[in-house]
């Protein structure tokens, strides 16, 4: 179960951060995800590991359990490391690439990019970099020459907006970049809570394994007594 969940949650941030992918840079971001998912997938297999050794009270599987537990353990404590590193990074990335991003905009042939920006700006309600303005300095607006930004920038309810800048009570007045940014710091965080937990795990599965090895070894041997020609 703990395999599974920790499995779901490096797809979920690989999925999400898909949608947002333009917006930064650095690939390296992902690492923690990637480990994520390896750790779930060897979790799987340990779990099995362990199941096997606690039924058989094997000792040498006990102990191989205990010490692929506390590498997998060890894995978890650098993920939060590298989520801190990189949910840190999150807003320079963000700022160096999201204006070149919105340069790039071609709204009467939309690219991968030009269709993140409309995602993100309808599924995060915003408009521009800071602000619908923004818009007045991208290469598309100039030589649209309409006055107005994409319907993206239009409010949900609103059925007859045409993205004009006259109307700016249609369009959202937040800005793309913090929401961008808080988006994926949440992401991250995700990540850092998901390993923070199963860690915890970690630390229960080990002392349970610890427990069961002491007892075992605690156990005295049996042995064939022979007095006298007599078994006792």
């Amino acid at each position: 179960a703990a395999a599974g969940i920790l499995c779901y949650v490096g797809a979920y941030v690989f999925i999400t951060y898909d949608d947002y992918d333009h917006f930064f840079e650095d690939v390296y971001t992902l690492i923690p995800a990637v480990i994520i998912i390896a750790v779930g997938t060897l979790l799987f297999i340990i779990g099995l590991i362990g199941c096997c050794a606690t039924i058989r009270e094997s000792r040498c599987g006990l102990a191989t359990f205990v010490i692929i537990l506390l590498l997998v353990f060890i894995t978890e404590v650098v993920v939060v490391v590298l989520g801190y590193i990189y949910r840190a990074k999150v807003e320079d990335e963000v700022d160096r690439s999201i204006q070149k991003v919105y340069n790039g905009y071609n709204g009467t042939n939309p690219d991968a990019a030009s269709r993140a920006i409309d995602y993100v700006q309808r599924q995060l309600r915003c408009c521009g970099i800071h602000n619908y303005s923004d818009w007045e300095t991208t290469v598309w607006f100039k030589q649209t020459k309409n006055n107005s930004v994409p319907l993206s920038c239009c409010k949900a309810a609103l059925s007859n907006c045409t993205g004009s800048l006259t109307r700016p009570m249609d369009l959202y007045s937040e800005g793309c970049e913090a929401l961008v940014v808080k988006k994926l710091q949440e992401i991250m965080m995700y990540v850092i809570w998901a390993a923070l937990a199963f860690a915890a795990i970690q630390l229960l599965g080990m002392l349970c394994a610890c427990i069961v090895l002491c007892r075992r070894s605690r156990d005295p041997a049996y042995e064939l007594l022979i007095t006298g020609g007599t078994y006792a």
